[in-house]
């Protein structure tokens, strides 16, 4: 085994009151969040209560001001524990960085202690029916009248969309401008105007609420422009990609070890002509194959991890990263569900759950075919 440097005592411990909370607080309901399409509000008090929220952000904002890898910890168990529908890492490692970087004291002040403490869901809505990966193509618009932007558009797959009370809406204040006239607003789901459409029915994120957004006409004041100035959205998506590409992967990993636990418990237990199925030499070697496959994702990951805390992780290096752990865990699930023979495909299993839950990780945050050409055109 590869030792993991970077999680000292503190962060294992952290780790374990993680574990535990979620092993109380999560598994138990999380069938039934599957069933309702959203999580209980009560899970995001009660992790808001502990510091799970926002872990990052300065004590001044509600946060406890710890690095990044406490996010990353809280990223890995959410991913072991199968716990898909919280979307707790979009709200604190996505959204509030926005916000945190780009805002202004005003902002901040009245946005984020309210997203540490779980009183506020956070959501940000790039995608459009006609615009995915391509941001660059984004019709919503956002007109300067007087004192506010007059919003209007649509967004569709939208995390946390169904219990956000706060949206980073993505929106051409001058439409003729391309990339140019992208900004970034701040825009309170209380605001007249704005409507969510349905709970978009997913193949898996079944408990994560993932919701059409509708503006018609939405008075958004002037001061909840995100930056110093119209027009700075594309570049600041651009900075604030690369993380989220490195949470995608850590959520691969996490996942494709779990996935990896779970069928070697099954194939040691499980007998098929009499014998355990993992005293076949084909199951053995599909384990060993996964478990060499695996290994390097984490070392990959981790050094993308230590990369950026040092604020060196770049584009193309993210890019890669994203690309090659997601096609990893989607073909270690499939491996794992085949191990499961007929089980795998129930849902009852984890593996099939995580097997289902898996297969997006190639689409958002960017396909990996746009992954792939990132990095072509970095070389």
């Amino acid at each position: 085994m590869i030792p993991r440097t970077l999680f000292d005592a503190d962060l294992e411990g952290f780790r374990d009151t993680v574990r535990k909370f979620l092993e109380q607080e999560a598994v138990p309901y999380h069938s039934q969040w599957e069933k309702d399409g959203q999580v209980s509000r009560e899970v995001w008090e009660k992790a808001g209560a502990l510091g799970f929220l926002c872990p990052c952000l300065p004590e001044e904002f509600g946060g406890v001001g710890a690095d990044f890898r406490y996010s990353a910890v809280i990223m890995e168990e959410l991913a072991r524990a199968g716990t898909s529908g919280i979307g707790w890492n979009l709200h604190s490692d996505i959204v509030a960085p926005y916000i945190l970087n780009y805002g202004t004291d005003a902002q901040k002040q009245k946005y984020l202690p309210k997203l540490a403490a779980g009183e506020m869901i956070g959501a940000i809505a790039m995608t459009e029916p006609g615009a995915g990966s391509d941001l660059q193509g984004v019709k919503t618009s956002a007109i300067r009248q007087g004192d506010h932007y007059l919003l209007n558009g649509s967004k569709t797959f939208i995390t946390n969309g169904q219990m956000a009370d706060l949206v980073i809406v993505v929106a051409k204040t001058n439409p003729q401008e391309g990339a140019k006239g992208t900004s970034l607003l701040l825009v309170e789901t209380t605001s007249e105007g704005f409507e969510r459409g349905q709970n978009l029915e997913k193949v898996g994120l079944k408990a994560q609420d993932t919701s059409e957004l509708f503006f018609q006409d939405v008075k958004v004041p002037l001061d909840n422009l995100l930056g110093s100035g119209e027009g700075q959205g594309f570049m600041q998506l651009m900075q604030e990609l690369p993380a989220e590409r490195l949470q995608v992967a850590l959520t691969a990993v996490a996942a494709a070890e779990a996935a990896w636990e779970w069928t070697r418990s099954y194939v040691k237990e499980r007998k098929a002509f009499g014998k355990p199925v993992m005293a076949f030499q084909n199951t053995r070697f599909k384990m060993a194959e996964m478990k060499a496959d695996i290994t390097a994702a984490r070392v990959f990951t981790d050094r993308c991890l230590e990369l950026h805390l040092d604020k060196k992780l770049d584009i193309p290096t993210a890019a890669m990263l994203k690309q090659w752990t997601t096609d990893l865990q989607c073909r270690v699930m499939d491996e794992c569900v085949q191990l499961h023979g007929g089980y795998g495909y129930m849902w009852e299993y984890p593996i099939a759950r995580a097997w289902a839950d898996s297969r997006v990780q190639r689409i958002y945050a960017g396909t990996n075919e746009i992954m792939k050409e990132i990095v072509a055109r970095s070389i």
